[in-house]
């Protein structure tokens, strides 16, 4: 918005040319969206508080992890509220609000927002209730990606899958494609939600995944650049740096009041919503498969839940103590802050090899 409204004053006031720069306003995003969560979030932790919307610890899954989070109880969730509102109001403010690619990634991030929003709500309802069923979440990504998929097909959107450490060599996917972004969509969303179950954990997480792809967008948006690394050059896509920067800033702001011992947790709401939006951001600018190694934490995490699952069901035996994996190593002595600065080390390490795929091709 403020780069529609002053930009083309530029002419006139040579100092609003700064606004040109995407770099300058992928800062300020980040910034914006950083300080929005830290004035706002002490409200809406207030609030949520005073209406009863409060994490429920005990499960029922395992009496052993119902005593290791029994100090949660009573924590505000549904924090995501607060971080959907630190990376929409800065992408609004800063972005250019009319380029198709930030229309699509605010209109993922909100559709999946209200998905998670409508599930939180509906387990704090009635008594007991867990929420919407696995399926129905399922669905709604499902019907999402295909949404856009459709539109990113029929929308000049090149449908070839470009691989890393290879140059000048892509799968070229055709109507398939439509079911691709739905799993991308899907499986990240769902990856993310199966992540937040520490205290700043998949927020961490997040944040160096969004850093990560805040690069990539801007090098797949600049000719110059992706010609030199030889990847994809994706017209408009410089523009998600900034919503990546708003996710970044979002992010930190939360894990102010996120880290242990947390002070609220952002609940379904939040963690549909950013794996969603990441997602998304990956099939945007043709970095799907580098999604896979910079976000590697959030896909052991499923891995080990689906691991499992099969396993049981087959074997009738368990490969972890329990899943998602950063349970298993709960109950294996670990204590909650090393398990999520290890994984937040992992996370580091994952995304500057990601940055490094960009030279080896």
């Amino acid at each position: 918005m403020l780069y529609l409204l002053l930009y083309p004053l530029h002419e006139l006031f040579s100092a609003l040319n700064i606004f040109r720069y995407i770099t300058f306003r992928a800062v300020m995003a980040a910034l914006s969206a950083f300080f929005i969560s830290i004035i706002f979030g002490p409200s809406i932790i207030r609030f949520l508080k005073k209406i009863g919307i409060t994490e429920n610890t005990q499960k029922n899954n395992s009496k052993q992890l119902d005593d290791l989070h029994k100090n949660k109880k009573n924590t505000p969730t549904m924090g995501g509220i607060l971080i959907l509102l630190a990376i929409i109001i800065p992408t609004l403010l800063w972005a250019d609000i009319l380029n198709r690619q930030i229309i699509i990634v605010l209109f993922t991030t909100i559709w999946l927002g209200a998905t998670g929003l409508l599930d939180d709500y509906l387990k704090k309802a009635h008594p007991n209730a867990k929420g919407l069923t696995a399926g129905t979440k399922f669905s709604s990504q499902i019907i999402l990606g295909v949404i856009l998929g459709v539109l990113l097909l029929y929308g000049n959107q090149s449908t070839c899958l470009d691989i890393p450490f290879v140059k000048n060599i892509c799968i070229e996917l055709g109507l398939i494609y439509i079911i691709f972004v739905a799993l991308v969509i899907a499986g990240s969303s769902n990856a993310v939600n199966l992540t937040d179950g520490l205290d700043g954990l998949a927020i961490g997480n997040v944040i160096m995944v969004a850093v990560t792809y805040s690069v990539l967008s801007y090098v797949s948006g600049n000719l110059k650049i992706s010609q030199y690394l030889i990847i994809p050059y994706i017209p408009g896509s410089g523009e998600l740096t900034v919503f990546c920067a708003s996710i970044v800033g979002a992010g930190l702001g939360f894990l102010w009041f996120n880290c242990h011992p947390a002070a609220v947790f952002m609940g379904d709401v939040g963690s549909l919503a950013l794996g969603g939006a990441l997602g998304i951001v990956a099939v945007l600018i043709k970095k799907e498969l580098l999604l896979v190694i910079t976000g590697g934490v959030f896909v052991i995490e499923a891995l080990s839940v689906i691991l499992q699952v099969a396993s049981f069901k087959i074997r009738k035996k368990r490969i972890f103590k329990i899943a998602p994996l950063h349970h298993h190593f709960q109950f294996s002595g670990w204590h909650e802050n090393k398990v999520i600065v290890r994984f937040w080390i992992i996370g580091i390490l994952l995304s500057l090899f990601t940055l490094v795929t960009l030279k080896i091709r």
